[in-house]
This record gives C-alpha cells, structure tokens and sequence, in this order.
C-alpha cells in the first residue's frame, strides 16, 4: 500500500512540455541563424566536433533529472504496518446498471452519470460503514469488493461504463446473485443491497431471487433513473454522436424507465423504491435509512505507519543533473564512427 504525500507537486510536470519546446525552438534559431554567416561545409570546418546526439542526450537528463526531483517533491510513501482496528457499521453494495439503455440523455447529463452521482453523494454521507460496487448488465461483474477505503469506491466508481460488461441487456437477478456473496456470514453485520437502474429487466425470476436475498436478512433498495417518457440511446465515437440505436426495423429504439419493475423487486425484498431523478431525494433517503439503522461491531486493517521514499528519487534526479553538467555537447571518437543522426553527411 503507497500513499502520495504532496499530490500538488504533479503540476510541476507541465514544466517538461515547455522545456521541450524551448530546446526545440532554440535549435532552430541557431540553426537559422548559422546559415545566415556560412553555408554547411564551411560550418562544419569551423565546428567539426559538435553533436546534436550529445545536445538532446543533455536535454533528456535534465527532463529525467527534474522529473524524479518533482517525485522526491511528491514523497510517495509505502505502508510498512498493519493494524486492526475495530469498527461500528453497515454493509452497503451498489449494484449500478450500466447496460446501454443507461446512456440515454433524458436526465442529464445521462442516466449512468446521474446514477454515479447518486451513489457518490451517498457514499460521502456514511460514516465507518463498508461500501462495494457491482455493475452488471446481461451479466454482473465485481468492481469492488466490499471495502472501509471510500475513496477507492468513488474512483472505481467512475471507470463504470458499458464496455465494462461483455454481454448487454438488464439482468437484474445477476446482480442480486453475485451481491450474496459479498457480504461476510461470520459479522452479523446490518446488510443493504442498493440497485440503481432504468428497470429494463428482462428475467422473469427477478423477484424470486430478490425475495431469496431478502430472507438470508438484505435489506433491498431500488433507486430508479430516467423518464417514463424515455429517449434514444445515442451511439458515441470518442464523445462524438455518430447516431442512436435502431433495432431491426431501423427505427429509433426509445429506452423507458420502468418504476413498476423497480417498485416490484423493491416489494418483494420488503424494501422500497425510490424515485433518483433528483439527486438530493435518493441520498437523503438512504441517508436516513442508514443512520437510524443498528451499527455492528467489526474488524478492518489498514496501515498505520508509511515509510518516506523521497530520498530514493531525490538521489536519482540529481544523478541526472549532475550527468547533465558533466556531459559535453561535442562528438566522441565512437560517437563519430557511430554517427546516429548522420551528421557527417550534412
């Protein structure tokens, strides 16, 4: 485990581009400059020795050397001590739809991005409660396994998208089966099951499954995004619209949200449903629900002491450096035999 002490540093990066450009603009002013006094056989008497291997071998130490001095400034620390700690809380899993239907743009900016705020906002609002991400569409997959790491969830939260899930449609079922084995059965932990979706659902033993995942003590939650009225599923290429999609017949497939099938799976969980197209009702609800639910007593580990490792990259860069200053710009003996850029043929 590393943590990143001063990520503030990391602009410093932006100074590399510049000085790559600067180099680039300097050589061509001397260049013209050169041809301005002498032509090219006569230059070449006058300084026979001078390499432009050697110049851009000096300009890449110093990029490497400034690089690692901006990682020393960084410090990224390695963690070197684990410790139990005893925590109170709930079990909250997302199952996040992200079939295509959740691309439609009838709530801005679009269904799946609506959805990842919802959960985001909720996420900020729980104490020391454990999280866990499933997507799932024609078939569910884990994207985090349940977890105390908060920040972890909401960064792999927003690497969700479609092309996360090889097989397209609304299984919600596949994703109440895969939530069962996210919770631990050794911590009589408070357990939520939270799925926020369209309600494209397709499987006819949905609520079978979520009655099942009910009786094992899950508490179940669906939030739905999207109108009733519904919208055309854009199609994209690099954030480009390029069309929507059309089913056989060519025409436009209009993608509706369906609160009965949403309210149905809620019901037969004895959970509830709860109407996402505006963020601040689902995360006050869940917040509530959450809050005023019994905290259990359970085990997590995390780091508690991080070594510094700035001295490694500090020692690094200024070997660059110093390599830099110690690095003629003229041509060797075997650099000329060599002769990489061809310059004894300009």
């Amino acid at each position: 485990m590393y943590k990143i002490e001063e990520p503030i540093y990391f602009y410093f990066f932006a100074a590399v581009p510049v000085i790559v450009v600067v180099f680039l603009l300097v050589l061509w002013w001397k260049k013209r400059a050169q041809r301005k006094f002498s032509n090219k056989v006569l230059l070449k008497k006058l300084a026979p020795n001078v390499s432009v291997f050697k110049s851009v071998l000096k300009l890449l130490f110093f990029i490497l050397g400034i690089s690692f001095l901006i990682l020393a400034l960084v410090n990224p620390k390695i963690g070197t001590k684990l410790k139990t700690l005893k925590r109170e809380g709930v079990d909250v899993v997302f199952a996040l739809d992200v079939s295509k239907s959740m691309l439609a743009e009838d709530i801005a900016p679009n269904r799946l991005e609506k959805s990842k705020q919802i959960i985001s906002k909720i996420i900020d609002k729980l104490g020391s409660d454990r999280v866990g991400v499933i997507i799932y569409a024609g078939n569910s997959y884990p994207l985090l396994p349940i977890t105390t790491d908060h920040a972890a969830a909401k960064m792999f939260l927003q690497n969700a998208n479609p092309d996360l899930v090889s097989s397209q449609g609304t299984a919600i079922n596949e994703a109440l089966n895969l939530a069962k084995t996210y919770y631990n059965n050794d911590e009589q932990t408070n357990r939520f099951l939270i799925i926020i979706s369209d309600g494209e659902d397709h499987q006819e033993e949905t609520k079978q499954v979520a009655q099942t995942i009910a009786d094992e003590g899950v508490k179940v939650y669906t939030i739905g995004v999207g109108t009733e009225k519904g919208g055309p599923i854009p199609l994209k290429i690099n954030g480009s619209l390029i069309g929507y999609k059309k089913d056989r017949k060519g025409e436009t497939v209009i993608t509706q949200r369906k609160p009965d099938v949403l309210q149905s799976i809620a019901d037969a969980a004895n959970g509830s449903y709860i109407d996402g197209n505006k963020t601040d009702k689902p995360v006050k609800t869940i917040e509530d629900i959450i809050g005023n639910a019994q905290k259990s007593e359970f085990e997590t580990k995390q780091f508690s002491d991080y070594k510094d490792q700035f001295q490694w990259f500090l020692g690094i860069g200024i070997l660059f450096l110093v390599l830099d200053i110690f690095l003629l710009d003229k041509k060797t003996r075997w650099l000329r035999k060599v002769d990489l850029f061809n310059e004894e043929d300009k």
